[in-house]
């Protein structure tokens, strides 16, 4: 849901000059069936100028995405986001660098919590239950990751047919050492 808060601050960004303002990178690829490519531009925020109402924004930025899926349409998207960073800080290749690899992460992880455990269709929501259930979900990420699983989903499909191989990957085993215990 979103906030009328949340719409403000997205009519603001909207509000600047960016018709005035040159694309100042641009980035293509094509990989995966898909050809995508990314220009961005970027707006210093003065601050008492009725800017972004955000605390500390120094600049605002539009990042324009295309995408073409073999056989199918164009999407587009554009993105508006805001940083503290000045002008100076980071070149506008820097930030369209920050936000991709932003998206890396989301893929890496929050794709595969969600995808493979259902992490949005958990009904765990009270008290500190639902960050302890995203610590197990990101140790067993890591632990798999760690083996050199490539592939979580099917990684854990195999263990959930085999419930005693997870032991293992966690190091713990039914030998008892020399002493007994």
């Amino acid at each position: 849901m979103i906030t009328e808060r949340e719409l403000l601050d997205y009519a603001e960004a909207l509000a600047l000059p960016w018709h005035d303002i040159d694309v100042q990178h641009t980035a293509s690829e094509t990989g995966h069936g898909r050809r995508e490519s990314r220009s961005i531009k970027t707006c210093a925020i003065a601050d008492g100028l009725g800017g972004i109402a955000f605390p500390h924004a120094k600049l605002a930025l539009r990042l324009h995405r295309r995408r073409q899926e073999s056989g199918k349409r164009q999407s587009r998207e554009t993105v508006y986001a805001v940083t503290s960073l000045d002008a100076h800080q980071a070149t506008p290749a820097d930030l369209a660098f920050a936000i991709r690899g932003h998206w890396g992460v989301e893929n890496s992880s929050h794709h595969i919590r969600d995808v493979t455990f259902a992490e949005y269709a958990s009904t765990v929501h009270t008290g500190t239950a639902p960050r302890a259930m995203a610590t197990r979900r990101n140790l067993a990420i890591g632990a798999l990751k760690t083996l050199g699983a490539d592939n979580i989903a099917k990684t854990t499909r195999a263990i959930s047919r085999e419930p005693q191989r997870s032991l293992s990957i966690l190091g713990i085993t039914n030998n008892p050492d020399e002493h007994g215990t």
